[in-house]
């Protein structure tokens, strides 16, 4: 994303990244995770589980910016996103 203008504090914080998560076993495919993804960081693979539902699949793990919309849209609890740690520790 590119800023039209830069903060003056942008070198005291960092963008957060995420590694996502996904429960097959309580994915019913809606597709919500996929299609309101700000990053478009998953998409919907031809994977299914045992119920016979087609699953997300993370094709672009290193854009997720830890916003966790997936978890909070999907109606089955089957994601949920840990922040990763900053090597170097320039976050405020």
């Amino acid at each position: 994303m590119k800023l039209w203008r830069i903060p003056l504090d942008v070198d005291k914080f960092s963008i957060p990244h995420g590694e996502m998560h996904i429960i097959p076993s309580r994915c019913k495919g809606c597709g919500l995770c996929v299609r309101y993804c700000p990053k478009d960081v998953l998409v919907m693979s031809e994977e299914t589980n045992e119920k016979g539902y087609h699953l997300p699949d993370v094709i672009r793990p290193e854009q997720c910016v830890t916003c966790r919309l997936c978890e909070l849209l999907c109606p089955e609890f089957c994601m949920y996103v840990k922040e990763l740690e900053e090597e170097g520790g320039g976050a405020a």
